[in-house]
This record gives structure tokens, sequence and C-alpha cells, in this order.
């Protein structure tokens, strides 16, 4: 009928309008938060000329641009401010955005007595306290399982005693940009006031070399009770995920997804076009998929063969924390590697291609709004 055409038509339109402004807001993004002289923003006033009523779109587009640029202003920060306290401090101030928000903020002691072994080995070294954030959203009904988002919070990976070389480590500041993007999905999403049950995990420490840190050989027992041998302590994301993926378990989660800068072998991969997607179950591949392309966010499905798994069993441990030596898949063993500490609907995107580059001049928010339309198309259903 042509009230159903007119209907669609409106909605259509509005749909392009919110992605319209998001992007064309995100443009004028900078950060100058260090530098003497502030630049002045010229552009005053934007005026959208409709017969539609434009209040509901206009606070969207505030609520995800507040998260789209959280993100990139927690990404863009240095080491020596964005801190793992620091981002559970702002995970605690999401308190206050309304009743339905709780923050938990789980310290060394706490991560001790759950048996954390992994993500403890990588903080050893640093003189920062590692922290593990827990965020809960109830905006949906109490019977309906929740969707959980895991996020890789390194503030500074310096490789610890498997040490990188000393030029770009600047740009390791950008290693936490898994946690910055699901700190930020998390802000817009209660803003939204999404009608759904959302859960964001955020294992956050530092890798660094010191007397104290892990070192190559070492044997370290998971939350889950599995042992890693550690080969490489340079490959301490999945250390610290795992025991995240472990401990989303109590949820009792419809799905989770977790983000990470990973891999560099994931760059060699598939540049900064796309990030790699690999997932266990079709019907969540189909819902990610339907969310990059609708926020042109794109990513790459990669194989999570039971070949590439094998790599990661180890002689004198349960599992090696990685593939061998020579490069060979590396981002695939990666998500294998965490594979093995789930045993629900799950998804890891490797982001290290995508997080931050020069284009941006930093942090580019990616992948915000791919998750941030996961959730809003999940919730609609």
């Amino acid at each position: 009928t042509p009230e159903v055409c007119a209907a669609k038509l409106e909605l259509a339109f509005e749909e392009l309008l919110d992605k319209f402004l998001v992007d064309f807001v995100g443009i004028l993004y900078y950060f100058d938060d260090f530098k003497s002289e502030k630049a002045q923003l010229k552009l005053a006033k934007v005026n959208v000329i409709s017969s539609s009523k434009l209040d509901k779109i206009f606070a969207n587009v505030v609520a995800l641009s507040e998260g789209y640029f959280l993100v990139r202003d927690l990404a863009n920060n240095p080491g020596n401010v964005a801190t793992p306290t620091y981002l559970a401090d702002v995970a605690e101030s999401f308190a206050t955005l309304n009743k339905q928000v709780k923050a938990t903020i789980l310290n060394k002691e706490a991560l001790e007595k759950l048996g954390m072994e992994a993500f403890l080995g990588v903080a050893k070294g640093s003189k920062e306290e590692p922290k593990f954030i827990q965020l809960e959203y109830k905006g949906g009904k109490k019977n309906v399982k929740p969707v959980v988002l895991v996020g890789k919070g390194i503030t500074f990976d310096s490789g610890g005693i498997s040490l990188k070389p000393g030029a770009n480590m600047d740009d390791m500041k950008f290693d936490m940009c898994g946690a910055a993007t699901v700190l930020g999905v998390f802000s817009s999403a209660v803003r939204l006031g999404l009608p759904l049950n959302l859960v964001v995990l955020v294992p956050t420490c530092e890798n660094m070399p010191s007397g104290k840190a892990q070192k190559p050989g070492d044997i370290v027992k998971s939350m889950a009770g599995k042992t890693i041998e550690i080969l490489n302590t340079d490959a301490e994301g999945r250390l610290i995920l795992c025991d995240a993926l472990h401990y989303a378990k109590k949820f009792e989660p419809e799905w989770v997804v977790d983000v990470a800068t990973l891999t560099g072998a994931c760059v060699i991969a598939l540049g900064s076009v796309a990030s790699g997607l690999y997932v266990n179950d079709e019907d969540l591949y189909q819902e990610l998929s339907r969310a990059a392309s609708s926020s042109s966010d794109k990513v790459w499905r990669m194989p999570l063969f039971d070949e590439y798994s094998a790599l990661l069993k180890g002689n004198h441990a349960d599992l090696l924390n990685i593939g061998g030596w020579g490069g060979k898949a590396g981002s695939v063993t990666a998500a294998c590697f965490l594979q093995e500490f789930t045993d629900y609907k799950w998804a890891h995107l490797d982001i290290a291609g995508v997080a931050n580059g020069p284009e941006a001049k930093g942090a580019t928010g990616r992948p915000f709004k791919l998750l941030i339309e996961l959730l809003r198309q999940h919730s609609a259903k």
C-alpha cells in the first residue's frame, strides 16, 4: 500500500541520515589534548532541512558520536596516561549513565583468587597494577541471555622479554584498541537505550620487561585449568584473553565476540582494509556479515581448521602460546588458541591492521561502527 511504502521510505531515509551524520561528525574528530596551542573547530552549526521529526535521530547521532570519539580518545592517549587504572576509572564512570548499568573492577588479588595465571603472567613485569573490567547493562528482558564483548587491553606492549624492535614501538600504545572499542560501544549502547542485555569484559595490563617479567619457557595455568608454555612473551594478548573468554562462561551468553589487535600476521594477510574474522557459528557469522555490510566496516572470514590447532599442542604443557616460528599462519593459530577456551557461540576480530594508521593520524575507531551496528540489529530481532 502507499502508506507502507511511505513508511519504508521514511525509515530508509532515517537510517541513511543517521549514518551520514555520524560519518560527517566523525570527520571533524581531532586529538590535541597534549598540544600547547589548541585547534579551533570553525564549523559551528549544521542545518538539516526535513519534513520528518528528527529529534530521535539527532539524539542517536550524539550517542553514537560520543562513543566513537571515546574509542579514539582512549587509544590516542599515551601509555603513561591511558593506564589500566585509567581505563578502569573510565569504565566505572559509566555506572552514572543509568540504573541499568553495573561496573565491577577486579584487582590483582581478586584475579589471583580466580586463578587467572595466564593474565597475571603478562602483567608481572610492570609496576602498573592489572585490572579486569566487567560492565553489565540490563536493557533487555530478565530471561534473555546477554551478549558479551571482550576487548584486549594491553595499554603498552614492549614485547616483554621477547623485546620488540625499537622502531615504531611507540605505536604499541594502540595495543588496547580492542578495549577502547568495546568501552565506546558499551557507552553508546547504553545511551541509545538498546533493548538488550550486554556484558563487556576487559582484561588490561602492560607487557613490560623487568626482573619480575615472565620468561620464554615459563609454564602457567589458565583459569580454565589448561597449562600454557610461553615460547614468546610478545604473544601476550591471547594470554590475557583466554582467561577473559573462560570467565565469560559465567554469564551463560548467547554469543561472545572478542576484539583484539592480536597479530602482526593479520596485517600481512589483510593489510589495513579488513579485520580478520574468525567465527565458530554460522548464524553469528551471518549477523556479523550483515553488520559489516551495513556499517561499511569490512571483515574477511579466516579459517579455524583443526590442522592449525594441532600446531599449538605442547610437549611439556597442554598448549603452546604460538604455533611455531617463521610467521606461518600466525593470525590463524592465535585464533585457534583462543578457541580452546570457548564452548559457546564465539567470534574473534583481529583488528591489528585496521585500528590505527597514518591516514587517521592515530586511532581509526574501527571496528566501533561494525559492533554498534551488530548490537542494534541484534536488539531489533
